[in-house]
């Protein structure tokens, strides 16, 4: 079965830090290229961040360019988000999916960890 579990949310005033953590397992998380996706409160998932297979190649959305960093441990299975200078608009629920996805189809996907973003 594929689980992936998120931790790591929490709240934070504006221009703190969080690292969230997304265990894997159930498949072969090496291979697998994974996604970082969020989602704000009555709003649609949004797609923050994907790194490939090894994690020699990542991109952001402009929105958290220079400010969150992905990374991933295969050894681990462990996929990371490090979200520094947070900012209120990125408080949402953070979810992270396997495959190169951009949102809704980001099928398969954890049960999220929530960052709250408030002074």
């Amino acid at each position: 079965e594929v689980q992936l579990v998120e931790s790591g949310g929490g709240l934070v005033q504006p221009g703190g830090s969080l690292r969230l953590s997304c265990a894997a397992s159930g498949f072969f998380f090496g291979a697998y290229y994974m996604t970082w996706v969020r989602q704000a409160p009555g709003k649609g998932l949004e797609w923050v961040s994907g790194i490939s297979d090894i994690g020699r190649h990542t991109k952001y959305a402009d929105s958290v360019k220079g400010r969150f960093t992905i990374s991933r441990d295969n050894a681990k299975n462990t996929l990371y988000l490090q979200l520094n200078g947070l900012k209120t608009d990125d408080a949402a629920t953070y979810y992270c999916a396997r495959g190169d996805c951009g949102g809704d189809d980001c099928r398969t996907r954890g049960q999220g960890t929530q960052v709250t973003v408030s002074s």
